[in-house]
């Protein structure tokens, strides 16, 4: 009988113990204080920081010190991360860098960040921060979660943590001063016969204003699908031609483009000399101390005609070696503008290849009245002449090209309307034609189905093969997806030649407000990149899985 309840007393200790233990352990308190936030923000190689999560705390009292905050990493891979700090920001909701709270640089599945911050009575802000490791796979994604914060003695949870965001990794291929830079603006991006990849875009070096002023046209390459990027070439510059200062010899607008058969690369830009001012009048006698400005697109800015104290000039120069040296640039202006026309200019973006190897840019112009219009400008003869299409349609400006199954091109286009019509008309205008622009069509999508905020956008035909050995395609688009605010920048794809660009293909890229301009190529058979204005970078690249996209292997 005795030894019975020895054996029971040694089953019923295991228990016991776990009581004990539980009973000992530090309980987390949920508090109607404490809330948390993510925002889907690319996370960035090249950034030393980027925002991950928002801690809110509501602290009733001066003075209470937060000692802990532990993460929880959920299906971050920990090789991916070089460091996690959290910043805390006092009363500012806007993530910066001023105080930092603590950091690690031990990466594990529940992260404890030390620290000792006294906490302002009111609302309180902390961020925390992700550094990402130098070799991290571009398709991976990052997560967070806040487990606790220990406030005083206390350990304090939140209750809305239910959901932890996949966040999406990128590149910051150009940030603000990068090089002594201002600004960098206008994404091109492009493949190269060699499978390259090229991202081009203004070099705005002393401000972020538009033309006229000192800005080139820069070029970053990559030769591994867009995980790095060598350092940045000029491919326009202007110098100082004429005997004018670099502000007064611009070029702004790249378009690039890669002839599929020969491997040539050509890039075209906007150059500007000098100043026309309001009334159309070149301005004489300007030296580096002048701030006369005005803009092409501006009052009378670019008038008719084809000299450069007339018109804004058509620049295109070309790369025979994978985009590592430039030619001198090409006039296209006298070749192709119809000298009633006030401005004929590049339309920033990538040109592309027809079947039949013809060339086709993407250009935009001011008619003889001095109204927007957009149109193609093509090659026939491997680049040597180029002319001008009809315009596609007025009132309208930057636009992207594709070929569609039917061998038509689908012209995707800027409409300046839709800066004022946020009704169910707000959209992008499509238009259609089968003869190189001499006639134009309206596309029953036109104004509806693409809405934007009046800003450029890409459209990219991305061709494959399937885990059949079929040949497939879509129509991929990229915007911000508002009628209201260049936010929200967003893939769409279309299954059928741009009928319909169902919401189960979307994926939102940066929720943030950028600038908004984007660009889209293939990379490879699976992949598809992007360079667009974001939130967290003048220049942000992503690389995104087809089959995340259209999950073309179910």
């Amino acid at each position: 009988m005795k030894l019975k309840n020895t054996n029971s007393v040694i089953k019923m200790m295991p228990l016991f113990l776990l009581t004990i233990l539980g009973s000992c352990k530090e309980q987390v308190e949920i508090s109607q204080n404490l809330t948390v936030k993510t925002f889907n923000y690319p996370v960035l190689k090249e950034k030393n920081d980027n925002p991950i999560l928002r801690i809110q705390m509501d602290s009733e009292k001066e003075g209470e010190t937060v000692k802990a905050i532990q993460l929880n990493m959920g299906n971050t891979k920990p090789e991916n991360l070089k460091n996690i700090r959290v910043y805390y920001t006092e009363r500012d909701s806007l993530f910066n860098e001023k105080v930092l709270y603590g950091a690690s640089a031990t990466i594990q599945k529940s992260s404890l960040i030390n620290g000792n911050q006294n906490l302002q009575k009111g609302t309180n802000y902390f961020w925390v921060s992700y550094e990402l490791a130098d070799n991290v796979d571009l398709t991976d994604k990052v997560y967070a979660n806040l487990d606790y914060v220990t406030i005083g003695e206390k350990k304090l949870g939140v209750s809305n943590n239910k959901e932890t965001k996949a966040l999406r990794l990128g590149v910051a291929v150009r940030q603000h001063w990068d090089d002594n830079v201002h600004t960098y603006r206008i994404p091109g991006l492009t493949t190269t016969k060699d499978g390259s990849l090229l991202a081009v875009y203004d070099v705005r070096r002393e401000s972020g204003r538009d033309l006229q002023g000192h800005m080139d046209i820069g070029v970053s390459r990559s030769i591994d699908g867009g995980n790095s990027w060598e350092p940045m070439r000029i491919a326009l510059d202007m110098g100082e031609w004429g005997g004018l200062p670099q502000k007064f010899n611009g070029v702004s607008d790249a378009n690039i483009l890669v002839d599929k058969n020969t491997g040539t690369i050509y890039l075209a830009g906007l150059w500007m000399h000098g100043v026309i001012n309001v009334e159309g009048v070149w301005q004489e006698n300007l030296n580096k101390e002048s701030d006369a400005w005005n803009h092409q697109w501006r009052t009378k800015g670019s008038q008719p005609g084809f000299g450069v104290k007339q018109t804004s000039q058509f620049l295109i120069t070309k790369s025979t070696d994978d985009g590592r040296t430039w030619s001198d640039p090409i006039n296209l202006t006298e070749m192709c503008k119809d000298p009633k026309w006030w401005l004929w200019a590049p339309a920033p973006g990538h040109g592309i290849t027809l079947k039949d190897g013809t060339l086709v840019i993407p250009t935009q112009g001011r008619d003889e009245n001095g109204l927007p219009f957009s149109n193609i400008t093509y090659s026939k003869d491997g680049g040597e002449t180029w002319k001008t299409s009809n315009p596609a349609s007025h009132n309208t400006t930057e636009c992207m090209a594709v070929e569609l199954s039917s061998g038509e091109i689908m012209l995707n286009i800027r409409d300046n309307r839709n800066g004022e019509n946020k009704s169910e008309t707000n959209g992008r205008a499509i238009m259609i034609t089968d003869d190189l622009g001499e006639t134009w069509t309206e596309h029953p999508t036109s104004h509806g189905a693409l809405i934007e905020p009046k800003c450029m956008a890409s459209i990219h035909r991305h061709d494959y093969t399937d885990n059949k050995g079929d040949s497939k395609s879509i129509l991929v688009f990229s915007n911000p997806n508002s009628k209201y605010k260049r936010i929200k920048q967003t893939i769409k794809v279309s299954l059928d030649d741009g009928k319909t660009w169902p919401k189960e293909y979307w994926i939102e890229l940066d929720e943030g407000r950028g600038a908004g301009y984007s660009c889209i190529t293939s990379i490879d058979n699976d992949h598809i990149g992007i360079l667009y204005e974001g939130s967290q970078a003048h220049m942000t690249f992503q690389k995104i899985n087809i089959n995340e996209l259209i999950k073309k292997y179910d």
